[in-house]
């Protein structure tokens, strides 16, 4: 029998964020469960406790912010990036810079390097520590197409059937770069990155950091098996499981524009970015931290 995660039709027991007054800007909701325009910060103005505090609780709330219209350097982007933890330029191979700038990566993706964005994923689950979260701005986008969805992952745990989310809790994963499409993006040198790095584990439902939420922990990007399950059984359940983002109702969609800015939690949410785009040119800056506070994953339960 086919194993269903996947709600059926019908309204879904979603948690949606309370609507409150953070003191220093306004919140416009993207999606019902996660996603919130921020209205009324400029980034490029030094953040103060108070602000930093406030945009913190947003952060809890929504799981991820977004901002238009901000005209930031990459010395301003990393600056606003560094106060929420340890910068990193999440490559592959990644380093922390001494400079806050020289961790922040522009990136292009064109007819030259298209994006392998396009799947269901949280950055760097295949670390031993994984980031915590992400400071996205677009600096060209393309007229049409190339927009970010992302899936509440906390949301996606509460409406699974009661049995399945027993079952998983306890449950832990295998997270490896290498088996999927960035394989064939460094094929020239896969033995070595893989020895640099090799797979790890994760909690399939962690004890979100901040929140204490439980909080489903796969993707399709990274998440390559289930520990202790036969192999048709734990491609079986991470299917089921990895489904979830796929659900409208756990989803918030942001079209970028020149001077947008993205900030997400990265364990709380799977994030996509739409490669309808193709060929043409789109460029982005990203600054990753990890947590000042957390140096591992719990899992519920």
């Amino acid at each position: 029998m086919s194993l269903r995660a996947r709600p059926s039709a019908g309204p879904l027991p979603l948690e949606r964020p309370e609507r409150r007054d953070y003191g220093r800007f306004r919140v416009r909701p993207v999606g019902v469960t996660l996603g919130a325009l921020i209205e009324g910060v400029d980034l490029a103005r030094p953040c103060d406790d108070h602000l930093q505090e406030a945009l913190a609780a947003a952060l809890r709330d929504w799981k991820v912010i977004f901002f238009r219209d901000q005209d930031l350097s990459i010395e301003q982007h990393a600056a606003f990036a560094a106060r929420w933890g340890t910068l990193t330029d999440d490559t592959l191979t990644a380093t922390t810079a001494a400079l806050p700038e020289d961790n922040v990566v522009v990136f292009v993706r064109d007819a030259v390097t298209p994006g392998l964005e396009n799947a269901w994923h949280s950055d760097g689950t295949f670390r031993p520590v994984p980031t915590m979260g992400t400071v996205l701005r677009a600096i060209e986008v393309p007229d049409i197409g190339g927009d970010t969805v992302f899936a509440d992952m906390a949301a996606a745990f509460d409406i699974l059937p009661a049995d399945l989310r027993e079952r998983i809790v306890g449950m832990t994963a295998v997270h490896d770069w290498s088996t999927g499409a960035y394989a064939g993006k460094y094929s020239d040198r896969l033995d070595a990155l893989r020895a640099a790095n090799p797979p790890v584990v994760h909690p399939v439902v962690v004890r979100h950091p901040e929140t204490q939420r439980p909080t489903l922990f796969v993707n399709r990007l990274f998440t390559r098996e289930i520990v202790g399950l036969a192999p048709d059984d734990s491609a079986e359940l991470l299917d089921a499981l990895c489904s979830m983002a796929d659900v409208p109702e756990l989803q918030a969609r942001w079209r970028w524009e020149p001077g947008s800015v993205a900030m997400w939690d990265n364990v709380a949410c799977n994030h996509y970015g739409a490669n309808d785009y193709y060929p043409a040119r789109r460029v982005m800056a990203r600054a990753t931290f990890f947590s000042f506070t957390h140096s591992r994953l719990e899992p519920a339960g």
